[in-house]
């Protein structure tokens, strides 16, 4: 599986064959040959290795031309993009042994995939390059999935089985996605019907932590210009430790009325429904069970064993698209979404606890004309309005578990933001291409933002792309930094400022041996002001506070051979230098590992075995608690290797039958710290939040 941003050939394409000067015969000769002298001693790959034996067609990647729609809104050859890129097709997925799509993008370059102790309900993130997770936007077919209160998206409630594409493009994004898209954003293309062929799967399995899984997806064209894709899961596991439990069901539909170019519309929508034990820290060694009237609290397993969660996603997506002209496009995006997550918690000191719903309604449009006035021109405008109703409404408990009357508040808001952008496009030949873009965002909260972005790719050959992109990026405050009510030891800040700074990377991209073996490597820089950091204030209250600086710099490497006589080699590494300045001090960036490394290997058997081997390395993190003033950290979660295995077997063509293990070597490592407090000795101590061990899963599956 190639999880990493491929190289691009760039051949003659679309008329752009001219010659920048008419005097490059000769050196461009030279600079070939002390290229390819030089990149062979680096790598020192050694030819032979590479035998002469021709893989299949299917198992070919033809990555050269590749389409790549997210990085500038427009379709575009990967050869014409400046930023770093992820593309992620159906079969990668189908032979990954992940099992949620953060596993999947886990340890990619530049991505580091984070969850609270992988329990079957726990978000899982993913941070870009050092960068929090509110800072990279997860979309679905264009529409942002991240939760408006938090301003992060749980990737765990996405199931893979319904996604036919992601694209992950890494650098600022703020020019065309707005707020939150500092680091990167992942967009994540689901299936649609394809002309003239009937879809049916169904899906069945069975594994550790008795977990269950069924899925059914079916699509085709009904009617000559009209199709539908279904797709519904129900998993539901224990879970690897008490009140660690998930039931996830999900549903999704598309509708497509395709009539060619003049005119394309497509409506999605999905459910997503999910239950869940949100089993807190792991306490220390030796506490015993503990229970209050009766009602277990806590043991050696788990901090909380009554503490529930429960979420109620729902998105519909619009979209309009038509190319009444070779030069001009145009679309339209209209979307809607709900968001209700329920929390139910309760202090083991006391009994007492509160019960909590937040949800979010969102609306939003977006239309874009790209026009074409002369050859390798383009030239993009767009807006885009986003409107959102956030409401928080919250019940105390008695030491029993009951509502106390009268203790419920409710508190709600309104926000809306308006983006106005523009990016151009230029390749006066086929050796350069120059990009520049800018959007002005007007925001009901806090004001307006300016947001310029340039890139510029280099060609020296028809095999390589040097890359460079730089812009500046901002994230808004979100309405539970900004309206979370006032409490004796919570509240909002409605004077918050956003987050700003610049991001800037440069890289290369080559390709070897037709498209059996890609280089990548990528330097980034990136900066930003205003980090808006919860803290108490001279009451003890905690409150959000633009505190904080943090700057990052860092490289990203990554390499596919193959395929040759059936195997294909993936190693991916990033290197993350992040720190994090407040007024005190200039430390390395909590959490942040600064050593990232996968490796995968997958195998093609004739007879129908597809095998895949995925490794992966996490690096320390620094911990330093809530002291702002120190800066050697508090404790350290200690680097890991974990092993994931995925064995697939093809039988009369409609029956699959696969074996997958997660963390085979079943390897001990946490995700998090987190607070514990005993009430027998009324002791505080920071516990883990412990990733699962080993676990399997088969499952059966029929394909028509």
């Amino acid at each position: 599986m190639f999880n990493f941003p491929l190289p691009l050939s760039l051949q003659k394409s679309g008329g752009i064959e001219r010659s920048c000067s008419h005097e490059t015969g000769n050196f461009s000769v030279a600079f070939r040959r002390w290229f390819l002298l030089g990149l062979t001693m680096i790598l020192a790959l050694p030819v032979s290795a590479l035998s002469e034996e021709e893989p299949s067609a299917s198992k070919v990647q033809n990555t050269l031309d590749e389409i790549v729609v997210t990085a500038t809104k427009t379709e575009e050859k990967r050869k014409d993009v400046a930023n770093s890129v992820i593309i992620i097709d159906a079969m990668d997925i189908e032979e990954s042994p992940a099992k949620t799509l953060g596993e999947l993008l886990a340890n990619d370059p530049g991505i580091d995939w984070r969850t609270r102790g992988d329990y079957g309900g726990a978000a899982q993130e993913i941070h870009i390059r050092g960068m929090a997770g509110n800072a990279t936007q997860i979309r679905v077919n264009g529409t942002e999935i991240n939760s408006p209160s938090l301003g992060v998206a749980d990737v765990n409630k996405i199931p893979l089985n319904n996604i036919e594409r992601i694209e992950v493009v890494k650098g600022s994004g703020s020019v065309l996605y707005g707020s939150g898209a500092m680091a990167g954003t992942v967009n994540i293309i689901t299936k649609t019907p394809d002309r003239g062929k009937t879809d049916l799967k169904a899906t069945a399995g069975a594994g550790s932590q008795n977990s269950y899984r069924l899925a059914l997806e079916q699509g085709m064209f009904a009617t000559e210009d009209f199709g539908y894709y279904l797709t519904a899961n129900r998993y539901r596991t224990l879970g690897f430790r008490s009140n660690s439990d998930l039931s996830h069901n999900d549903a999704s539909i598309n509708l497509v009325l395709d009539k060619g170019d003049i005119l394309n519309v497509s409506l999605y929508g999905d459910y997503i429904y999910q239950d869940y034990g949100v089993p807190g820290v792991q306490p220390p060694p030796g506490t015993q069970s503990y229970s209050i009237n009766g009602t277990d609290f806590f043991n050696s397993e788990s901090a909380s064993l009554i503490d529930r969660g429960r979420d109620n996603d729902a998105h519909g997506v619009l979209h309009i698209k038509s190319q009444p002209a070779e030069w001009v496009d145009m679309k339209f995006r209209g979307d809607y979404t709900y968001m209700e997550a329920y929390n139910y918690s309760r202090y083991s000191y006391s009994g007492e606890g509160a019960r909590t719903w937040v949800t979010n309604k969102i609306f939003s449009m977006e239309g874009d004309v790209n026009f074409k006035p002369f050859t390798g021109a383009n030239l993009l405008v767009g807006a885009e309005y986003r409107h959102y109703d956030w409401e928080n409404k919250q019940t105390d408990m008695n030491a029993t578990g009951a509502d106390l009357s009268g203790s419920t508040t409710d508190t709600s808001a309104t926000l809306h933001t308006t983006g106005l952008y523009a990016e151009a496009q230029y390749r006066p030949c086929r050796y350069i291409k120059g990009v520049a873009g800018i959007r002005h965002e007007d925001n009901s909260q806090f004001g307006t933002e300016n947001l310029p972005r340039f890139g510029l790719i280099i060609n020296p050959l028809n095999t390589t792309a040097v890359r460079f992109n730089y812009g500046k990026h901002f994230l808004a405050p979100t309405p539970n930094d900004l309206y979370w009510p006032a409490g004796p030891y919570t509240k909002g800040n409605p004077e918050l400022k956003p987050e700003t700074g610049w991001h800037f990377d440069a890289g290369v991209e080559q390709e070897l041996w037709k498209d059996r073996w890609f280089f990548s490597v990528t330097y980034f820089n990136w900066n930003l002001k205003d980090k808006i950091l919860w803290g108490p204030d001279s009451n003890y209250v905690w409150t959000p506070q633009n505190l904080d600086k943090a700057t990052a710099d860092g490289v990203e490497v990554g390499t596919r051979i193959g395929p040759f006589y059936d195997l294909t080699l993936s190693l991916d590494y990033t290197y993350t230098n992040a720190e994090e300045e407040n007024q005190y001090v200039t430390r390395r960036a909590t959490y942040t590992p600064k050593n990232l490394f996968k490796g995968s290997i997958t195998y093609w058997a004739p007879f129908g075995l597809a095998a895949t081997a995925t490794v992966r390395y996490t690096g320390d993190r620094y911990f330093y608690g809530s002291d702002q003033t120190i800066t050697d950290s508090l404790d350290t979660l200690d680097s890991y290797v974990t092993m994931d295995m995925r064995l697939q077997q093809r039988l009369f063509e409609n029956w699959i039958f696969s074996l997958e293990g997660n963390n085979l070597f079943n390897k001990s490592y946490d995700t998090y710290f987190g607070s514990f407090t005993d009430p027998t000795t009324w002791q505080t101590t920071y516990g883990k939040y412990p990733g699962s061990g080993r676990s399997v899963f088969f499952q059966v599956a029929y394909e028509f």
